[in-house]
């Protein structure tokens, strides 16, 4: 497994880098040798912030993890991977067998039963063409954490969402 670690307000030290390169060398056995893992260290005020992000053949494990101490940060994401891989084992065995994407006899069976989820509910609304700002707008009048629009300047049916940190993303497709 490949990993790369980088830094966004913060210059990531050899220690810290070989800490991350150390610990998801582990979950090397879980993969492919040419699987590409993401590690992204940042600080926003006094929030050392770590994510790691593993895409696999269309398919992306995500973690992300927040703490005063880097080093806490690291090991309550490398725990969240972890538990992330195992869970979803099931279901990444049964999307990917016979792609040999992942090496499923090495994870550990995940003590819950798997279940599949279902669509309880479906919902059909108009999609009118708008800016970003007025999406933002619609969707802090309706209270939710995102909203779908028609973009006005491109046509294009878009995802305005509200993160973590309080501010705001925008998901574009590309064709």
């Amino acid at each position: 497994m490949i990993v790369k670690v980088s830094g966004k307000n913060l210059e990531v030290t050899p220690v810290l880098k070989n800490t991350i390169e150390s610990k998801l060398d582990k979950f090397g056995k879980y993969f492919k040798e040419d699987t590409e893992a993401q590690a992204t260290l940042s600080v926003q005020k006094n929030r050392q912030i770590i994510e790691i992000t593993i895409p696999i053949n269309g398919t992306i494990l995500r973690v992300e993890e927040a703490t005063e101490d880097m080093y806490a940060s690291i090991d309550s994401a490398v725990d969240k991977l972890n538990r992330q891989v195992r869970k979803h084992k099931t279901k990444l065995e049964k999307k990917y067998k016979g792609q040999n994407m992942m090496k499923f006899e090495q994870i550990p069976r995940y003590e819950e039963a798997y279940e599949e989820h279902k669509i309880v509910k479906t919902k059909r609304f108009a999609v009118k063409p708008m800016s970003e700002e007025e999406a933002i707008l619609q969707m802090e009048l309706l209270g939710h954490n995102f909203f779908v629009f028609t973009n006005g300047e491109t046509d294009d049916v878009n995802v305005i969402y509200r993160r973590k940190d309080g501010d705001y993303g925008l998901i574009e497709p590309t064709f």
